[in-house]
């Protein structure tokens, strides 16, 4: 039987994955730890992505899949599976992403040890055919709200929200940087700083053509999130913006 309230919810969207999402969910439903559920919101892929994912959700009550008639966006779905997320902790995993085996398991320890809203880790960057490129992105062991506007250090594939610390989960509705949208508005409500594991427990994909290859609309939406969402004054937030670009430099 399936516990009607998992410790932990992972959302994971799709958009025409088909070549990567069986591998995301296997790192999944291999984790150490297996109090979860698994919701993967298929948001209107014309591949076989919903296909595959169906198979494995015939096979493991642990998963659940939603699929969206309209495509919402990366917001929308991410928000679609979080509305139906039961667990008290929120995790989230691209479909092209991957987990390594101990993620969840050490990271719920680090979470309860510090009593902590939102955390998360370093995370190596692989290519898209999966090799390693040999760029790991540290964590820092926290993260305050003002770094935050400065530079979103936090990787969508390794963070973990409490939402009984947090409230709720929902991500601003916006193209690009609803995840940063989210991790600042728990850190500004909650007054708490962002802590983070060094131990690399996840690999990023870089995919050719992705939103968040193309710099200039990303600088666009960084400033969308800060004047928009967390209503700095027009001259701050092209500050962080300009912060922004430089920690994107840097890490090339």
């Amino acid at each position: 039987m399936l516990k009607s309230n998992p410790l932990v919810s992972v959302i994971t969207p799709v958009f025409n994955g088909e070549a990567f999402v069986a591998e995301s969910i296997k790192s999944v439903l291999t984790q150490s730890y297996s109090d979860f559920e698994l919701i993967v919101v298929d948001d209107g892929s014309t591949d076989d992505s919903c296909e595959i994912v169906r198979s494995y959700h015939d096979n493991d009550p642990r998963i659940t899949l939603i699929s969206n008639k309209n495509k919402k966006g990366p917001a929308g779905a991410r928000n679609t599976g979080i509305r139906r997320a039961r667990g008290r902790f929120i995790a989230f995993l691209d479909c092209d992403d991957i987990w390594y085996q101990s993620k969840l398991s050490k990271q719920l320890e680090f979470m309860h040890n510090n009593s902590a809203a939102l955390t998360f880790t370093s995370y190596d960057i692989v290519a898209e055919d999966g090799s390693n490129t040999g760029k790991r992105r540290l964590a820092p062991p926290s993260v305050s709200y003002r770094e935050l506007t400065r530079r979103n250090i936090i990787g969508c594939l390794t963070a973990m929200v409490d939402i009984q610390r947090s409230g709720n989960a929902v991500m601003p509705n916006i193209r690009m940087r609803q995840d940063w949208g989210l991790w600042l508005r728990i850190l500004r409500e909650t007054n708490t700083k962002a802590l983070g594991i060094q131990e690399p427990l996840a690999a990023l994909r870089i995919r050719s053509g992705s939103l968040s290859q193309n710099k200039l609309r990303a600088s666009y939406y960084n400033f969308r999130v800060l004047y928009q969402f967390e209503r700095l004054p027009i001259s701050q937030a092209l500050y962080c913006v300009f912060m922004h670009s430089l920690g994107a430099i840097r890490d090339k």
